[in-house]
């Protein structure tokens, strides 16, 4: 991955633009990744194959290289991660837990 290419910003409302076009793309990419938890929810036969700690803990180790490759914290993008890792297991468990209700 390269270091992205941030254009220079003279104003906060020129900064709260670039972050808002962000937050759109994010958002996109977060409901994408959402519907393929949902797909793992289904896919799961236990309730104990939802938490995968080695899955985690690579994710983690990737994202970490990934953002000191693009001149990124890898602070920030660990704990970005891991909190996204925790809100998408909540999800996960409930859609697993109305699958298998539907069922």
């Amino acid at each position: 991955m390269n270091k992205p290419m941030i254009k220079r910003c003279e104003t906060m409302t020129e900064v709260r633009q670039h972050i808002d076009a962000l937050d759109d793309r994010i958002v996109a990419l977060l409901a994408e990744r959402g519907a393929y938890v949902a797909q793992a929810a289904r896919i799961k036969q236990r309730a104990d194959q939802i938490v995968d700690t080695a899955r985690i803990e690579f994710i983690v180790d990737r994202v970490r290289l990934k953002a000191r490759k693009a001149g990124a914290s890898e602070v920030v993008m660990e704990a970005t991660y891991r909190a996204m890792i925790d809100a998408f297991i909540d999800f996960e468990r409930g859609e697993f837990k109305r699958l298998k209700e539907e069922a």
